[in-house]
């Protein structure tokens, strides 16, 4: 993990960058989403909120997605937080790093940004051989109970309609900044130094 040096009473220190981060109420979410990235990040936001509730937490998203379960459970949390949180999509959030995104009171866009939302898949489990009839639609019956859920969160974050939002995440559907500020994914554009 990289280090800067501070100078403090004791003299100059190397202090870890995500600690430095940290103490300033910023965190990150640059990889899959999982059991372990997410694990982490309520982690720090319980540190956070409990340091002080009232002051802005920002989370910074660079995210092709992943699990939705773990998706879902830091959304909750992110959901759940007293502090006021800001989302800033530093690259691509991309299918649960959109759904996290969504999470952020305040949803903010680097210039080259991008946000993708469609439908959940089956994802690595390719395997129906041998498996009953049944076995196969209780797998589809959770999948669209989680389609479900998705696009309610979609549709209550953005104000559109549900219909609508199945018809956008049918396919993988991309959004430039300002394309995702008018469908009311984003709610604002970083343009000018210094809007970090």
């Amino acid at each position: 993990m990289a280090n800067v040096i501070l100078e403090s009473a004791r003299g100059l220190q190397p202090v870890c960058i995500e600690d430095e981060l940290l103490r300033h109420r910023q965190i990150f979410l640059d990889d899959q989403v999982d059991g372990v990235s997410c694990g982490s990040l309520i982690k720090q936001l319980m540190v956070l909120e409990n340091d002080d509730s009232s002051k802005e937490i920002t989370l910074y998203i660079n995210s092709p997605g992943g699990s939705v379960q773990d998706g879902l459970a830091l959304y909750d949390a992110l959901m759940l937080m007293k502090s006021p949180i800001r989302t800033v999509c530093t690259g691509t959030c991309a299918s649960m790093g959109a759904i996290i995104f969504l999470a952020g009171k305040k949803r903010e866009m680097m210039r080259h940004g991008r946000i993708m939302i469609h439908d959940p898949a089956f994802g690595g489990r390719h395997d129906m051989g041998g498996k009953k009839p049944h076995e196969i639609q209780a797998e589809l019956d959770d999948l669209n109970r989680c389609r479900e859920s998705l696009a309610s969160i979609i549709a209550e974050r953005t104000g559109k309609d549900i219909k609508e939002i199945y018809e956008v995440t049918a396919n993988d559907t991309y959004y430039s900044p300002e394309e995702a500020v008018k469908f009311g994914l984003a709610t604002g554009i970083i343009r000018k130094k210094g809007g970090l």
